[in-house]
């Protein structure tokens, strides 16, 4: 055995990770597979002989064989979630239905587990739709996004202080604000610094 073996394993099964992560997410893979779940004790304990020590317990019941098709069912429906999306819907529903006919049928639906999974992956069969990727934008000018500014993310954004003229003094006598005019401005104006006219 050479050193490259470790390496080697640990890059076939990140590659086989990657691939069943990029196949699961394509589908309704949790929907489909509590619906598995949930046909497996439906259609198992009306056939099941539990032992206690030297006693049997034999849990078959009349409608065995209803069990079978509602559990058989389930999991052809919970294959389907995963092989044929565009049948998500019809197939949740059907789910959900098997699962409130096996309270009645099978031993309260698998006593009680196959129902709640059942009625799970029905209920994430319905509610799943598929992802859509970002669409990817050519890059204008100055590095942005389709050539205009983008607007900075207000969690990130860096708060500057804000540039307004004050507003003018505005005592509490009622006296207007004092202008900017000097003496000599208001003389070149025809007015003396106390605000009269120009003598002479």
């Amino acid at each position: 055995m050479s050193a490259e073996t470790p390496v080697q394993s640990v890059g076939t099964f990140t590659r086989l990770r990657l691939r069943f992560r990029a196949w699961r997410g394509n589908r309704p893979f949790w929907a489909g597979l509590f619906t598995l779940l949930g046909g497996v004790p439906i259609a198992y304990f009306p056939y099941a002989t539990l032992k206690l020590g030297t006693m049997s317990i034999a849990m078959a019941t009349t409608a065995g064989a209803g069990s079978l098709i509602i559990g058989v069912l389930l999991v052809t429906l919970g294959l389907t979630m995963w092989f044929q999306q565009a049948t998500r819907v019809f197939a949740g529903v059907a789910a959900i239905v098997l699962a409130l006919v096996s309270l009645v049928v099978s031993n309260i639906g698998g006593f009680i587990l196959g129902f709640l999974f059942a009625l799970l992956g029905g209920a994430l069969a319905v509610s799943w739709a598929p992802g859509v990727p970002p669409q990817p934008q050519p890059l204008g000018e100055g590095g942005t996004e389709g050539g205009a500014p983008q607007a900075a993310d207000p969690d990130t954004a860096i708060l500057r202080p804000v540039t307004e003229e004050p507003t003018p003094y505005q005592p509490e006598t009622g006296h207007e604000a004092p202008s900017d005019r000097t003496p000599e401005n208001a003389w070149a104006g025809g007015e003396d610094a106390i605000g009269g006219s120009r003598v002479g």
